[in-house]
């Protein structure tokens, strides 16, 4: 019963940070229609999140058992709610930034809270991974969720100014206080966490880690896919709003069904994957999203003449993202598999604050460069040149394979 107030508390704080780190499509877009931003500067919120995410995972992660887990997740979930109540107090560009900054710091506490206590709640290997697929499947949740939330704030007018969006953080606040109540009352016992290691120690072994060739490799496959998805992801509602003149209510549901094609193709991957291994897979994936985004710019340029009002005149770019998302989402999960399944166990937890640091480079990079790519060039244009990074992934997963295949040799 105790374990089960815990497992609770990890999800609904997951599904929290599900919900309040996908927001930034649709900030983007209302922001520039209500707050007067501007695509280069709206470019920025990506970066406040992800930096801020990068530098404490990479600051505290070692230090963090030390202070205690639960601590720092009730203290990442108070700053989050503080974060979510400043946006409709203080309306304003810098708001939004300094929102941003406080989520992606309490994201990193709560991220290495969460995975180290699912060791806590599991007895075996096989319980592990079913409790992690769990708790990211709520985090899904929450991504698909957050969507629907703002389209019930969002106007169904093709230029929307008004600021009513900003009362859907109210309820995100809520979501934050319930989630600290639920993980304040739920009990744990976090000695098994406690290591004689020092926290220099441990950070120094991190940073040895990402000198190895396989890392490497790893590290730029990793950078390189977070690139792509984010960047799609991110600018997936002012594309369907400017490009395709969907509504802007219909442009964030639109998100949230690129969130449904992520969950989808994760679930269903992991199956293939299963019986076929994971480079053909993924080679066949990255190759048929190449075909997708270089089909969707054509037909972007075609579907300009009329406003479209509902789903059953809805370009066929629009469906066609959803391919993108459903044939991208096994290649994150399978690489960071590649790489933790290549070394001791005893590196994982080292090789994880990798993933968390470079992820959040990735994504903050690719969301200035495509904001900086809409501001100079038509959007249709801009997501077509994303077939760029595709090829690069696609050669670093030759690489990947090679790596993984000697040094597992070894």
């Amino acid at each position: 019963m105790k374990n089960m107030r815990l497992i609770f508390a990890l999800i609904i704080t997951y599904l929290t940070f599900g919900m309040l780190l996908n927001t930034v499509g649709t900030v983007i877009l209302r922001s520039m229609a209500s707050l007067d931003v501007s695509k280069g500067a709206a470019g920025w919120f990506d970066g406040c999140k992800d930096i801020s995410i990068a530098i404490i995972s990479f600051a505290t992660a070692s230090y963090l058992p030390r202070i205690g887990l639960k601590r720092a997740m009730l203290a990442g979930l108070a700053l989050a709610g503080a974060a979510c109540a400043l946006m409709p107090l203080l309306p304003s560009y810098a708001t939004i930034c300094v929102h941003y900054m406080l989520i992606g710091m309490a994201f990193a506490l709560v991220k290495v809270g969460v995975y180290a206590m699912i060791g806590l709640v599991t007895e075996d290997k096989a319980a592990h991974a079913s409790l992690t697929s769990i708790i990211e499947g709520g985090f899904m949740i929450g991504v698909l969720g957050v969507t629907l939330l703002f389209s019930r704030f969002v106007g169904n007018t093709l230029n929307d100014s008004s600021q009513s969006w900003l009362n859907a953080y109210w309820i995100l606040a809520g979501l934050c206080a319930l989630a600290f109540m639920v993980l304040l009352i739920a009990p744990v016992d976090e000695t098994p966490l406690r290591s004689d290691v020092s926290g220099h120690a441990a950070l120094f072994d991190m940073v040895r880690l990402a000198k190895l060739p396989l890392v490497l490799v790893f590290i730029y496959c990793t950078f390189t896919y977070v690139f792509i998805e984010q960047g799609i992801g991110t600018w997936l509602p002012t594309f369907n709003n400017e490009v395709l003149h969907l509504p802007q209510a219909m442009s964030v549901v639109a998100g949230s069904l690129y969130a449904g094609a992520l969950a989808a193709g994760r679930i269903i991957g992991g199956a293939v994957i299963r019986k076929s291994g994971w480079f053909p897979v993924l080679l066949t994936c990255l190759v048929i999203v190449g075909a997708v985004i270089l089909l969707i710019g054509p037909l972007s340029h075609t579907d300009r003449s009329h406003t479209v009002m509902d789903w059953a005149h809805a370009p066929l770019a629009a469906y066609l993202f959803l391919g993108i998302g459903f044939f991208m989402a096994p290649i994150y999960p399978t690489i960071v598999s590649v790489i933790l399944s290549a070394n001791p166990k005893s590196r994982h937890t080292a090789l994880m604050g990798l993933v968390v640091v470079f992820s959040a480079l990735g994504g903050t990079t690719d969301s200035r460069l495509t904001a900086e790519l809409f501001r100079r060039i038509d959007g249709a244009t801009a997501f077509t040149l994303m077939v760029v990074p595709v090829g690069l992934l696609l050669a670093g997963l030759i690489l990947l394979r090679g790596q993984s295949r000697n040094y597992i040799s070894k």
